[in-house]
């Protein structure tokens, strides 16, 4: 999810932010070099199924073709999602534009950091991002927030950080109120020197009922 810096006048910390450094490159991403993959995916929803190819360049350049429209939609938001995550950056164009600062307040998930001028907050431990907190406003939406806990993670052939399963808990900043709950258990596929989605299941909540969502690729072909 993007959002837009706010300024801020908060001295950086330079322990912070060589914290989040490491934390940082210490994450799995596609190479420098990576120009996209195609695949095929099925998308299982409470037990119906729908299949189509996929086309991933970047975050905004996603292509699905499924036969159910919302569906389509739905999956290629996930592409996109995956795609932010994934795509190559510096720190420097990602949270290293901001003032860091941090907390030890012995909290189990690791340090606080703060990232001033983002609405934003990490948590970090063992050189890994095991939290995430931000708040979000967009102009004619109502503002959400969320909390993403990392609950486990594989290492790469490149001895890098990859999620595999994490829980995102969606609430009101005005009155704190939970909204919703995802559960995301991912799982990988190396092809050359990248880890590509091979999986991806979310538990969420939606209509009165709990639903189980399935992306099975498979066919990957690099660009």
């Amino acid at each position: 999810m993007e959002h837009t810096p706010a300024s801020s006048t908060v001295a950086d910390d330079p322990q912070a932010r060589d914290l989040l450094r490491q934390a940082f490159e210490r994450t799995a991403r596609w190479p420098k070099d990576f120009t996209g993959f195609t695949a095929d995916l099925t998308v299982n929803v409470n037990g119906k199924e729908t299949s189509g190819p996929v086309i991933v360049k970047g975050p905004r350049e996603v292509s699905v073709q499924l036969d159910n429209g919302d569906i389509q939609k739905w999956a290629q938001e996930q592409l996109g999602m995956i795609a932010v995550h994934r795509g190559p950056r510096s720190f420097e164009e990602s949270d290293g534009k901001y003032s860091l600062t941090m907390e030890e307040d012995g909290h189990p998930f690791g340090t606080k950091l703060n990232i001033h001028g983002s609405n934003s907050f990490y948590r970090v431990k063992d050189n890994r991002i095991t939290q995430i907190n931000r708040k979000m406003a967009h102009p004619g939406m109502n503002p959400f927030a969320f909390t993403i806990n990392v609950e486990e993670s594989a290492i790469t052939q490149d001895q890098k950080n990859l999620t595999t399963k994490y829980t995102v808990y969606y609430y009101s900043p005005t009155d704190g109120k939970l909204t919703n709950v995802e559960s995301f258990t991912d799982t990988h596929l190396r092809v050359g020197s990248s880890d590509l989605p091979a999986t991806r299941r979310i538990i969420t909540y939606e209509d009165g009922q709990v639903v189980v969502k399935n992306l099975t690729f498979t066919n990957h072909k690099l660009l």
